[in-house]
C-alpha cells in the first residue's frame, strides 16, 4: 500500500505574539512598507524602532514569520547593532557626542554631569523616564562642539549648565 500525502493548500500558522496592539500594528506597518526589499530585516527593524523608538523583544516570532526567517537570525540582527534599543526608551532620547573634535572643548565633562544629574549611564534611562542617554560618535557640529541632540533637535556649546537647562524644560 503507498503512503497516504494531504492534499489541499498549506497552512500558515502565525506564531504565539505578545504584543500590545499598537505594537503590533507598528511592526506589521513597517513590514508592509518594507518587506519586499531585498535584504528587509535592516529596513524593517529601522521602521520598527522610528514608530516604537524600540524593537520589542515580542516582536521578533512576527517578524520572523513574516520574512521567512529564523527568530535566530532576527535576534541575532538586533543584537548585534548597538543602535536598536531592546528596552523601551525614555520619552527623550538624548544622544552625546563622544567623538574627538567634542572631547577637545569639554565633552568628558558635560558626559559626566549627564550620567550624574540622569542618574543613568549610556544606555540606561533616568528613573523617572523623562530621558535616555545614548552615545554618539559624531554628529557633525564639530566647530561648535560639545554637541548634544534631544530626540532630532541638535544642541551646539553645551556646558553642564546648558545641558541642566535643556533638561528642565
Amino acid at each position: 500500500m503507498s503512503e497516504r500525502r494531504p492534499v489541499g493548500i498549506p497552512l500558515r500558522v502565525e506564531p504565539v505574539v505578545e504584543l500590545p496592539p499598537v505594537e503590533r500594528t507598528a511592526v506589521l506597518e513597517s513590514i508592509r512598507q518594507n518587506g519586499k526589499l531585498d535584504g528587509a530585516l535592516l529596513p524593517v527593524l529601522h521602521g520598527i524602532q522610528d514608530r516604537l523608538g524600540w524593537v520589542p523583544p515580542g516582536a521578533v516570532p512576527l517578524i520572523a514569520a513574516e520574512l521567512n526567517l529564523s527568530r535566530a537570525e532576527v535576534h541575532g540582527v538586533v543584537t548585534f547593532y548597538h543602535y536598536f534599543r531592546r528596552e523601551r526608551p525614555g520619552r527623550k532620547v538624548i544622544y552625546l557626542c563622544r567623538a574627538e573634535a567634542c572631547q577637545a572643548v569639554g565633552a568628558a565633562e558635560l558626559e559626566a554631569h549627564a550620567r550624574r544629574r540622569l542618574g543613568a549611564d549610556f544606555h540606561g534611562t533616568s528613573r523617572d523616564g523623562q530621558y535616555t542617554l545614548e552615545p554618539v560618535y559624531c554628529l557633525g557640529n564639530c566647530a561648535c562642539g560639545p554637541s548634544l541632540m534631544i530626540d532630532r533637535e541638535l544642541h551646539a556649546y553645551v556646558t553642564p549648565a546648558k545641558f541642566d537647562e535643556l533638561t528642565a524644560e
